[in-house]
């Protein structure tokens, strides 16, 4: 490439605008701004837990909920309904973003948009822990009307005493929240005996008595209820027995959870075994590392075999477990220790190995392109900060080195770079496994950002590229042309029409696609549905960039 070529003013540098369309990122480059339901999706998706390099984590939250308040205000039904969709499809690391979304839709939005929250509100807060986040954001945005009071009560109102049992049993508390204070500002009153046991009292006839406001004494009376759920009873029980043999016989009658188990049965392998029998996925996953712990897990046992079982495809698929969460225990798994505390253990390898095919037996069916591949990853200084949906370790820089190994695994002509401010050797192929991919980005000094170099390096190296496909977080400003510069040279030099996907990393509001160019699109990191949707943009499938 010439000197004149390159430094033309038809080519601005990357610090400054292309045209009119591009904003200042928080690099000091310029890039283009998403629209708001696009920032939306990464929101829902990717969250702002542990912000980014450039943003603390409250200011780019506070840039995403404005985002948010005025895709509420544009259509707050839409809002509501792509909360659901994400929610309920399992396509988000974690439930916490749609909750908050959710809160805001029903704290923002009109009389309608409130109406279409109290129907989705059960299919998005699921699970006792749900309901518990969901009250933690409520209660900071505002008071407890009717209104709220209905939506929530809602939450246990819809329940059999069964399916209530079970929940609030396995999540009794979270963020300071426990059901008997949420009943408590739902004004509920004691005709159910679940809600009479959640606040510490019997199911026997009651008279409460309490003051008016002018002083005067109010009775109420309430009535006995009926007997307490069969799977209450039990856990009354568990926590009366002090014999291991009748601790294993209550797990293996009521199916009871880790969490309703107490502390001091914990280190007991047959009790761990007991657990294990109808431990749901997610838990297995989380709770691998004690099981091997305590010598549940090790070799030959028949009880890897039952986790192996339990990280198979079908089951896999059913269970909507993310890839993050399962990418999340193997680099923990294999690395012998917890994240948190002292808890150590020798792992299992035939564990390891099944974790490894889980996770991309989590994304969506992918079916091969067939188009040449070039997947560049940004190892830059900006991705090696904050968090990919707040899980710790895990940078947006050492997720793009797994996501990319989806892709890889399934396109038969793929070609794998890094790029900073120059071209980065990365020995990374389809044959990796995931912690070795991660291990091989963490190991690269860092730089600034350019994310113009893919295209060049294609161009330098007379590449034959269909498709680009970028992770990154857009915070692009080193270079000396503009990503979209680069790929129309590059479509010009070579006489290609090559496309350029644009995977997001981050919750930011910057894209380096244009979004007048039908051949660039962007994408978001880790969203269950993106390998299959890459594949689809490469092979010329119909995809907008609007939800």
């Amino acid at each position: 490439m010439s000197y004149l070529r390159k430094y033309s003013p038809l080519h601005p540098h990357q610090r400054q605008p292309l045209d009119d369309q591009q904003i200042e990122n928080s690099a000091g480059g310029y890039a283009y701004p998403v629209s708001i339901w696009t920032n939306l999706d990464r929101f829902l998706i990717l969250g702002t837990e542990g912000g980014s390099y450039y943003a603390e984590e409250q200011d780019l939250t506070k840039e995403n909920i404005d985002s948010v308040k005025k895709c509420i205000t544009e259509d707050g039904i839409k809002v509501v309904e792509r909360i659901r969709e994400i929610s309920v499809s399992g396509r988000a690391p974690k439930n916490d973003p749609a909750l908050y979304a959710l809160a805001l839709a029903f704290t923002h939005g009109n009389t309608t948009t409130k109406q279409k929250v109290q129907e989705v509100f059960c299919d998005v807060a699921r699970i006792g822990t749900h309901l518990f986040n969901f009250v933690a954001f409520m209660d900071g945005m505002r008071g407890w009307g009717r209104s709220v009071r209905r939506l929530i009560g809602e939450w246990y109102r819809t329940k059999d005493d069964d399916t209530l049992a079970y929940q609030v049993l396995k999540y009794q508390s979270r963020n300071t929240w426990r059901h008997a204070d949420v009943l408590a500002k739902c004004h509920y009153g004691e005709n159910r005996g679940i809600y009479r046991w959640m606040k510490g009292l019997d199911t026997e006839k009651r008279v409460v008595s309490r003051a008016s406001k002018d002083g005067t004494q109010i009775s109420t009376t309430y009535d006995a209820t009926d007997a307490l759920p069969e799977l209450l009873a039990g856990y009354e029980e568990l926590k009366r027995t002090e014999k291991r043999a009748d601790v294993i016989k209550l797990i293996e009658k009521h199916e009871f959870t880790h969490e309703m188990v107490p502390n001091v049965w914990k280190d007991e392998t047959d009790v761990w075994a007991a657990l294990l029998a109808n431990m749901p996925v997610m838990a297995t996953v989380r709770n691998l590392g004690k099981m091997t712990q305590v010598g549940l897990l090790k070799p030959y046992a028949q009880e890897v075999q039952t986790v192996l079982d339990r990280l198979s495809a079908d089951v896999i698929k059913r269970s909507l477990i993310h890839p993050i969460q399962i990418l999340m225990a193997l680099i923990t798994y294999r690395s012998g220790k917890g994240v948190r505390g002292s808890l150590t253990w020798q792992p299992v390898p035939q564990i390891v190995d099944a974790l490894d095919a889980a996770f991309y037996m989590a994304f969506d069916n992918i079916e091969p392109s067939e188009k040449n591949t070039l997947l560049a990853l940004d190892v830059s200084g900006s991705m090696g900060s904050g968090t990919v949906a707040g899980c710790k370790g895990l940078t947006p820089r050492t997720a793009s080195a797994a996501l990319s190994l989806v892709t890889a695994r399934t396109e038969p002509n793929y070609h794998i770079f890094g790029f900073s401010d120059d071209f980065v050797h990365l020995p990374i192929a389809a044959e990796d496994d995931l912690t070795s991919a991660v291990e091989k980005v963490r190991g690269i000094p860092m730089g600034a950002t350019d994310c113009a170099l893919p295209m060049l390096y294609a161009i330098e190296n007379k590449l034959e590229v269909d498709v680009f496909i970028i992770y990154t977080d857009n915070e692009t400003w080193y270079g000396d042309i503009h990503p979209k510069t680069a790929l129309d040279m590059y479509r010009q030099d070579m006489g290609r029409p090559a496309k350029c996907a644009v995977v997001g990393m981050v919750a930011n509001k910057f894209s380096i696609a244009d979004p007048n160019d039908a051949g660039m699109l962007d994408f978001i990191g880790f969203d269950t549905a993106t390998p299959a949707l890459l594949s689809d943009f490469a092979k010329d499938a119909e995809i907008t960039n609007e939800p």
